[in-house]
């Protein structure tokens, strides 16, 4: 394939935006080479700025989940988009929504929406620490809960050892509020809470982790967070940004029967703009101003067009009965493909998966945690990634970022993607 034209874009954008990109795993630093441009999309494909057609396996880091310029959602932000695009005011279009949401989601009674992901997660960690009065937080290596200054941090050595801030900017004084533990680890968080009581406001999860690659909860895990949090009036905070209306309706607490105390949204629930949202009980909920003490606010939260595809988004995926079987046999079928393409091509790998969310981990190690994740960030990795980019198969550009499937994927494109996958397979 030719990248001349994204090559001379990325050439002009590093001129005037640092690292050419507005987020940094876009650089294809992870895995060498230059990023491809996008021009447009449709359904389960890309469309570069040099004409390539690709099949989609990141899907914008998972909101589309329906395929790209999924018509209800396009329709309903072109229509609300010429009654004006932000008011600065309350909308109707905010408590419809509201109301979707609670009623498809377990143990939460009232959202409030906001504009990412990261957002979402750093106003529930304030949250937490407005309602229960403590400080510190608990954190798994691997989890990603965006970029704000408290999720930053990287392991000390010990149980009762602070964390250090991971990135220039975060100060010393935020790091010592955020403990590490591992991921599946019980014993480490108990020991954690130990070394530290009566001051853990929180502990906060990715409860099916995707910033690892994808990386599920072994049995016990989360019944036995909850069962922690509890004990010590710990509050259970789930990062949902990634499996929120993706593993389920009512994403992990519904797929697994687990209740957290506070749960964040973003992706799906944006439809492909940019909105995140956090909600919990209402007694907790009702903390935040202008109610309670909490303050937490955003000049184009709730904003109309955000909250006109979020409500498309998630109409769709409500009244539709069968989307996540299809969406289970679709990635099961892609699994069971790789496992006998690469069983055969006597490859060292090992696949995680839970619903639509899927990773290959180039080591024959189980992937559990981060540490076992890292095995697998080899060079193996960045010959697949870009054997399959040649081929037209556009997956994550990094070992740490799971795959991302949507129903718009026919049996087709996954029978493309393991032909392909068989080709690379042969150089690995």
């Amino acid at each position: 394939m030719l990248y001349q034209r994204s090559s001379q874009l990325f050439a002009e954008a590093e001129q005037v935006i640092p690292g050419g990109v507005n987020s940094p795993v876009r650089a294809f630093k992870a895995v060498g080479g230059t990023p491809i441009f996008i021009k447009s999309a449709k359904g389960a494909y890309l469309f570069d700025e040099d004409g390539n057609r690709y099949i989609d396996y990141i899907n914008s880091w998972g909101p589309m989940i329906l395929g790209h310029a999924y018509e209800p959602v396009v329709e309903s932000v072109i229509e609300r988009t010429k009654l004006g695009t932000s008011f600065g005011t309350p909308t109707a279009l905010e408590t419809e929504i509201a109301k979707l949401a609670i009623a498809m989601v377990p143990n939460i009674e009232k959202i409030r929406f906001v504009n990412s992901g990261t957002e979402a997660c750093m106003s529930a960690i304030r949250l937490a620490r407005g309602f229960t009065k403590k400080d510190k937080i608990i954190k798994f290596a691997g989890c990603y809960h965006g970029h704000s200054d408290s999720f930053l941090i990287q392991a000390g050595s010990g149980a009762s050892t602070f964390g250090t801030p991971n990135s220039p900017g975060v100060t010393a004084g935020t790091a010592k509020d955020t403990l590490l533990a591992r991921y599946n680890d019980l014993e480490n968080v108990a020991q954690l809470i130990a070394a530290n009581p009566n001051e853990i406001a929180a502990i906060i999860i990715e409860p099916v982790a995707g910033n690892m690659g994808c990386v599920p909860p072994q049995k016990g895990f989360l019944e036995g967070l909850r069962a922690l949090c509890t004990e010590h009036s710990i509050l259970l905070i789930f990062d949902e940004v990634m499996t929120g209306f993706r593993l389920a309706k009512g994403g992990v607490q519904e797929l697994y029967n687990i209740k957290a105390d506070i749960v964040t949204f973003g992706k799906v629930i944006g439809g492909g703009l940019p909105v995140g949202a956090f909600a919990a009980r209402a007694e907790i909920m009702n903390h935040l101003a202008p109610l309670g003490p909490v303050y937490q606010a955003g000049t184009l939260s709730g904003n109309p067009l955000a909250m006109a595809a979020g409500l498309a988004m998630l109409k769709a995926i409500n009244e539709d009965a069968a989307l996540f079987q299809r969406l289970e046999e679709k990635t099961a079928y892609l699994e069971s493909g790789i496992q006998k393409i690469l069983s055969e091509s006597a490859v060292d790998f090992t696949t995680n998966r839970v619903g639509s969310m899927i990773s290959v981990h180039f080591d024959a190690t189980p992937v559990v945690d981060f540490q076992t994740a890292a095995k697998g960030d080899n060079a193996s990795f960045k010959k697949f990634f870009h054997g399959l980019l040649q081929e037209g198969i556009y997956i994550a550009p990094s070992a740490y970022e799971t795959w991302f499937i949507t129903d718009a994927l026919t049996y087709e494109d996954l029978d493309a993607t393991l032909a392909a996958i068989k080709k690379v397979a042969q150089t690995l």
